[in-house]
């Protein structure tokens, strides 16, 4: 139960870069950058589809976009995890806000995943994330934020916990971590993004996946050319070891 946690865990977050009429290329690297893209990943449990499309705001002085992903699918044809199947494994949908005046960024992110005994089970978040000054290599990027967990409901007084044809909200939650980027040189880069979730309100079952989770990812990308990147990431919790949590390379195009 503690492990389908990890698919809330954000990826990257993009990043802070004003953009003109003539869609200069923005620097993939950065973990607030703001750019239209698409990715296809591959991962322990399928395949993976990610499309991007940023959007006028309607002020010069801020910038977004909108991501949505399809994670998990032939996973049976082509994944290696012992619970991979053919079927879909989760969506995504992120909305991105970025304040060009502060270095300030706001995300909504919400997720569905699809896993077996648990029926489709979500959340939806809304946090705010701050630049900080650059140390040589590094930049820190801390966020704080709070949500709702919500999907199907189930009898657990039976022990087949049959699903009971509806859908509640569990509870709420908050979160706080942290992104970072390390640049090894100008082509290659590393990310760790520590965040840590735990629940306000809700049935004793929400209270007990959301209490005191923490949840790891890192990331080591190389930077193709200008618009391609490729990326390895790894995401686990204190449950589980680097080895059994979710593995995936992808590669990332900007258009």
């Amino acid at each position: 139960m503690k492990k389908s946690l990890l698919f809330l865990l954000p990826l990257a977050l993009p990043a802070i870069a004003e953009t003109d009429n003539e869609q200069e290329l923005q620097d993939m690297s950065d973990p607030l950058a703001v750019y239209t893209q698409a990715g296809a990943g591959y991962t322990d449990k399928g395949l993976n589809i990610k499309v991007g499309q940023t959007y006028d705001t309607g002020s010069d002085t801020t910038l977004g976009m909108n991501v949505f992903e399809i994670k998990g699918f032939a996973g049976e044809a082509l994944g290696w995890a012992d619970t991979a199947d053919n079927s879909i494994d989760s969506l995504r949908y992120r909305n991105f806000g970025v304040d060009l005046t502060n270095g300030r960024g706001s995300q909504v992110d919400v997720n569905l995943a699809f896993t077996d005994g648990n029926g489709a089970q979500g959340s939806a978040s809304y946090s705010f994330i701050q630049a900080l000054p650059k140390m040589g290599p590094v930049m820190l990027y801390p966020l704080a934020g709070a949500g709702v967990a919500f999907g199907e409901t189930f009898d657990t007084t039976r022990d087949d916990a049959q699903a009971l044809d509806r859908w509640d909200l569990h509870g709420t939650f908050y979160v706080v971590g942290m992104y970072s980027k390390i640049d090894v040189t100008d082509k290659i880069w590393l990310n760790y993004n520590p965040m840590f979730m735990d629940s306000i309100s809700g049935s004793d079952i929400h209270k007990d996946i959301f209490d005191n989770e923490l949840l790891h990812e890192v990331s080591a990308s190389y930077q193709i050319n200008g618009r391609t990147n490729i990326r390895y990431f790894a995401n686990w919790n204190q449950d589980s070891n680097f080895a059994d949590g979710d593995h995936r390379v992808e590669v990332n195009y900007q258009f």
